[in-house]
């Protein structure tokens, strides 16, 4: 059972691998072996998870600097490959939010709406182009797509009136739940277009995971959660090692929702 979840002989390279997920994520991937590039527009952040990982799981972690939605995937595709070795996981949990991201849809700013989707969707799109592409002529690869649960439901408005983040008001703008419906739809489309070359194309869906909000948020989001609280950033982790893993060599197209029972309802 063990050497189904075994990621000894895995490259894996992490987008948004300095974040609240992607640190996480970074963590569980390297305590199965897995050998990392941590990828992030914060250099600082990408070196600090790729120095703890190493040093507390005894593995290779390379960081690199580098903005998804405009950076040069060649060099970086390149220096990983020749540092680390041939790419066979991909993991695509860079996000975006900009100084109006919270702003309500009647006063939202095409600016915004587009450095948004350049980031969460055409980010997506140029990692898979430039690792994807080298998966599937090497025959072998996983690449998996963090969503969000309100890319596959809409946001219930009622839980943000009094609801905090980090000093200021917060919804779910559209651009978000657009980015990540979007994601979605690539996610199918790769699947198909690569499933006989051997590369596997997955989503993993979060709920809500706690990392700050203020109580009345957490409180109105709980109520509509069956499991009655929020995710603990840890507990997606589970499934992204599943879908890195041989245990996972059968599944593509494929969207594992990790919300509670959110979604039942």
């Amino acid at each position: 059972m063990t050497a189904m979840f075994d990621l000894a002989n895995e490259v894996v390279v992490l987008t948004g691998g300095g974040g609240i997920l992607g640190s996480r994520f970074a963590d569980a991937l390297a305590a199965h072996g897995a050998q990392l590039a941590i990828l992030d527009r914060e250099g600082g952040k990408a070196e600090k998870v790729a120095h703890e990982v190493a040093n507390r799981h005894g593995v290779t972690a390379r960081p690199y600097e580098i903005d998804v939605a405009a950076g040069d995937f060649s060099a970086i595709a390149a220096a990983i490959a020749t540092e680390l070795g041939p790419v066979t996981v991909l993991i695509n949990a860079a996000a975006t939010k900009t100084d109006g991201f919270f702003e309500p849809f009647e006063r939202y700013a095409l600016e915004d709406w587009h450095d948004v989707m350049r980031t969460n969707v055409t980010g997506v799109m140029r990692c898979c182009q430039a690792f994807g592409a080298r998966m599937a002529e090497a025959g072998r690869g996983s690449i998996i797509n963090i969503l969000s649960i309100y890319g596959i439901v809409a946001p219930d408005q009622r839980i943000y009136e009094g609801s905090w983040y980090e000093g200021r008001p917060i919804n779910t703008p559209a651009v978000y739940s657009t980015s990540k419906a979007a994601v979605w739809g690539l996610t199918r489309y790769l699947a198909s277009y690569w499933a006989t070359r051997g590369v596997r194309v997955n989503a993993i869906t979060p709920g809500g995971v706690y990392s700050g909000q203020n109580r009345t948020f957490v409180e109105r989001y709980s109520a509509r959660v069956p499991m009655q609280r929020m995710a603990k950033p840890d507990e997606i982790s589970g499934a992204v090692v599943y879908l890195a893993a041989p245990a996972s060599s059968y599944v593509t197209g494929q969207n594992i929702v990790v919300d509670g029972g959110l979604s039942v309802w």
